[in-house]
């Protein structure tokens, strides 16, 4: 399928800056404080952004691919949410073709579309007339384009491009920073959740091995069987078990 490839050389794109975007855009990025905002804010703002930095903008999307799954991870308006799950339903359009290939990808009359034939009519029908897809050069495992939609036809042009292309540069390193921050904090969840679990755990083994003369290894297949038979996890198990024994012991809740 032809695509529509509109490059600059990098270094160009850093000297065209200050004549493409805001200065008060790139400073309200640059003090997106990580440890306060949530994944989902820092996209949100990423496409409120990218709403002002192209001025023939409607609504905006963020459209992120993380193993081979395409989501709307931020949106401005109902409308681009609507123009990107048409894509995503037909596995194919600007948005994911711009993240997919790294490249910049302009329609700018639905009606008159032809390189996505199933996708434009869609777009005209809700009344998406042009848009612009601007690949974010994230991570090796995490893709995505910022999208740009108009009610009208042919609204965007180079200058628009140039400004996409330059800030998608300065919103990549947010949205992967972001990314890499919520990942770490879940990580760090998770291995909270698992230490607990595991202390919970070896205390209902104890409780077992004391009530039954048992080895710690009998102790855990017995736990492993209630969760087998009862159908959950074998935390769950345990806490219910550790509970029980502390209610019915005078003063263990108060000394746990």
């Amino acid at each position: 399928m032809p695509v529509e490839v509109r490059e600059e050389a990098a270094g160009e794109r850093e000297l065209r800056v200050a004549d493409t975007l805001p200065a008060d855009v790139l400073a309200e990025l640059a003090t997106i404080v990580l440890a306060d905002e949530t994944l989902d804010s820092v996209l949100s703002r990423v496409a409120e952004l990218t709403k002002r930095v192209i001025a023939s903008a409607d609504e905006v999307s963020l459209t992120l691919v993380r193993k081979g799954r395409a989501e709307t991870a931020a949106y401005t308006g109902v409308l681009a949410m609507q123009a990107d799950e048409r894509q995503y339903g037909l596995d194919g359009g600007p948005c994911l073709d711009a993240g997919r290939g790294g490249v910049v990808l302009i329609i700018d009359d639905m009606r008159t579309e032809d390189r996505w034939p199933d996708y434009a009519p869609q777009a005209a029908r809700i009344g998406v007339l042009s848009s612009l897809s601007v690949p974010l050069p994230i991570q090796e495992d995490l893709i995505g384009a910022l999208n740009v939609y108009s009610q009208s036809a042919r609204a965007f042009g180079e200058d628009d491009v140039r400004a996409g292309q330059t800030f998608a540069a300065y919103a990549a390193v947010a949205v992967a920073n972001a990314n890499t921050f919520a990942s770490t904090a879940e990580m760090a969840d998770n291995l909270r959740i698992a230490m607990a679990s595991r202390a919970t755990i070896e205390q209902a083994k104890g409780i077992l091995m004391a009530g039954g003369g048992i080895t710690p290894e009998q102790a855990f297949e017995m736990l492993v069987r209630a969760s087998q038979r009862e159908n959950r996890k074998l935390r769950d198990v345990a806490t219910d078990l550790v509970q029980r024994v502390q209610q019915r012991t005078p003063g263990a809740a108060a000394d746990s």
